[in-house]
């Protein structure tokens, strides 16, 4: 009962409040976050009571299935993205774009904060400086693509969006695994060369391989339906598949394979939607049956917010300094090689505010890298990975309440936001008050 209660209150308090932000125009996706605060447990949750809202972090994390599940619908989403057809207009624009605006938030963030050490070498350790410099590198693709679906935006800035998104979360695991190498060889004092160029290289390789070998046996699979309920059914049973799979780890020789579940999923969507001619139609259909979990994911998303980083004024300072030079790096950096790739005007201008948004990637980085420094066991690697998963905390807090909002404003003044069109109740209604 405990677990219903608190799902159908968190569906509820989104889609309702969903209805407030609507009169300030804001992307549902800000409205779904904040909802989720007000049930969290440091508001509703307050008052102890289990199934009234969220009580606890621990209570927020055992709803993590979820997300899980919610991540592996939005990366075949976005994997259904990369259709042979449209990567012949903008696949070279798309991959240029990508490895260039990561990097260059990565090295933005990376020189403000080892400068930011040196003033204040106690607070910031250089380790946590050179991993933040990383987590940088990631964009939320969750919010984005909600926020596309939800204004139905269309055009050049949207058609680029999409593959740069995708192609940014593997270009930040790479950049993610060499610079927290160099991190924990700073703190254990020794570098393990297999952590920092074979572990990433092997897990970007076999999720590669495993979306695509589950994305061939998805197409055939579907095959055998026919009518659109079955044809639905196998499609949710292969996320689940993909997403159960992408959790398996085991060693090879001195190094651990492990997968992600967005790369697994993301190309488990490319290569069935090259392979099945009707694949768009069944994702839209898709995204009409993962409406729920959508909106169950940013609540719960929301919920995690931890708003207890804000009582230590070291890390608001430090996060600040984060968004500030991540934000420059991804909207300079997006700026000028799409210019480099002869983009059009409105790619140029507009792409980078879009890029900002970051929620789950970046939370994984953070948290593998608490964990990973727990390991190391000294007082000084336990202190910098609490700081480094803070900092994360308050920058994710910061950009998935702004960062809807700004992706909305890029692309309305990109043009790409089309008017809706009345209805005839709403026609009626305009009528009814005009006289």
């Amino acid at each position: 009962m405990q677990i219903l209660l608190s799902l159908s209150i968190a569906l509820f308090a989104g889609l309702m409040f969903s209805r407030v932000t609507k009169i300030w125009n804001l992307p549902a996706v800000t409205a779904y976050l904040v909802a989720g605060i007000l049930i969290g447990p440091y508001c509703l949750g307050q008052l102890g009571v289990p199934g009234l809202g969220f009580i606890s972090s621990a209570d927020v994390a055992s709803y993590g299935i979820i997300s899980d599940v919610a991540l592996g619908f939005i990366a075949i989403a976005m994997g259904n993205e990369f259709r042979i057809s449209d990567l012949k207009k903008v696949g070279k624009q798309a991959v240029v774009v990508a490895i260039f605006q990561a990097l260059t938030a990565c090295i933005l963030v990376d020189g403000a904060l080892i400068g930011l050490h040196f003033i204040m070498p106690e607070k910031l350790p250089l380790s946590c400086a050179v991993t933040l410099g990383a987590v940088a590198t990631a964009t939320a693709p969750a919010a984005t693509l909600m926020v596309v679906k939800q204004y139905k935006a269309e055009g050049p800035l949207t058609k680029i969006l999409l593959p740069v998104v995708a192609l940014d979360d593997v270009v930040g695991l790479m950049v993610f695994a060499v610079s927290f190498g160099i991190a924990r060889a700073l703190e254990s004092g020794s570098i393990d060369m297999i952590s920092v160029l074979v572990n990433p290289l092997l897990e970007v390789v076999f999720s590669l391989v495993l979306g695509a070998f589950l994305g061939l046996i998805f197409h055939l699979c579907e095959r055998f339906f026919h009518s659109r309920g079955k044809r639905m059914s196998i499609s949710v049973c292969f996320v689940f598949l993909a997403v159960a799979l992408s959790k398996i780890t085991f060693p090879i020789g001195s190094a651990t394979v492990g997968f992600s579940s967005l790369l697994v999923c993301m190309m488990l969507g490319t290569v069935f939607c090259n392979l099945c001619d009707f694949s768009e139609e069944l994702m839209e259909r898709m995204d009409r049956w993962t409406g729920p979990i959508m909106v169950l994911f940013f609540v719960i998303s929301g919920s995690g917010l931890e708003l207890s980083v804000f009582r230590d004024w070291h890390i608001v300072l430090i996060g600040i300094v984060f968004i500030l030079f991540r934000s420059l790096g991804k909207i300079e950096g997006a700026k000028y090689s799409s210019r480099f790739m002869k983009c059009e005007p409105n790619v140029q201008k507009y792409l980078g505010i879009t890029l900002l948004p970051q929620a789950g990637v970046c939370l994984g980085m953070s948290l593998t890298a608490m964990n990973a420094m727990n390991q190391i066991g000294t007082p000084e690697a336990v202190e910098a990975g609490v700081i480094i998963r803070n900092i994360a905390l308050f920058a994710v807090l910061i950009y998935e309440l702004v960062g809807p909002l700004l992706t909305k404003i890029a692309l309305d003044k990109a043009g790409e936001i089309k008017e809706k069109p009345v209805t005839a109740r709403e026609q009626a209604e305009l009528d009814r008050k005009a006289k």
